[in-house]
């Protein structure tokens, strides 16, 4: 495999930038249907349903980086749970010629994207073959995450910083 290279105007070389998927895998999944068969019978209205989201990235190498994106949904007829989905899923990404600058919201934005249709078919069928309509997890705007967690971790580290000088 070669690597793309350009040449800046001051004559030296620089990699192209380069996102690829080295490989794709689940790594933990449950689904649970505590209630079945009771569970599966036609309801008034629909449950509520709960589901969160979260990204993790691991360093394998300079280059190589562990990207999990983590799912969890649980359906709730009062305080009945119908059902609950609980995925792993990550891929294994080789991030090259990008600034430094550039890496968490490479690693926290797109790599989950491109790893989110998979999860999302998974709960999918995970549900309708437990025995309830599909759940259609709508969407993720990973950047608008990215963006809440780095404001997060900034305030935890400006109370980390007050608490330190009192």
């Amino acid at each position: 495999m070669s690597t793309d290279t350009a040449t800046s105007p001051n004559g030296t070389t620089a990699e192209s930038p380069s996102l690829n998927i080295l490989a794709q895998y689940t790594k933990d999944f449950s689904f649970e249907n505590p209630g079945a068969p009771r569970s599966l019978q036609a309801r008034e209205r629909a449950p509520a349903i709960g589901i969160n989201v979260n990204v993790n990235a691991n360093p394998l190498s300079e280059t190589e980086f562990d990207v999990v994106l983590s799912l969890t949904a649980e359906a709730k007829e009062g305080d009945k749970v119908l059902f609950n989905v609980e995925l792993a899923y990550g891929g294994v990404f080789r991030v090259t010629g990008f600034p430094q600058e550039h890496m968490l919201p490479l690693l926290f934005i797109e790599c989950p994207r491109l790893l989110f249709p998979f999860a999302r078919q998974i709960v999918s069928d995970a549900t309708r073959n437990g025995g309830f309509p599909p759940l259609l997890i709508d969407p993720i705007d990973f950047a608008q995450m990215f963006t809440q967690r780095m404001a997060e971790e900034k305030v935890r580290a400006q109370v980390a910083n007050t608490n330190v000088t009192n």
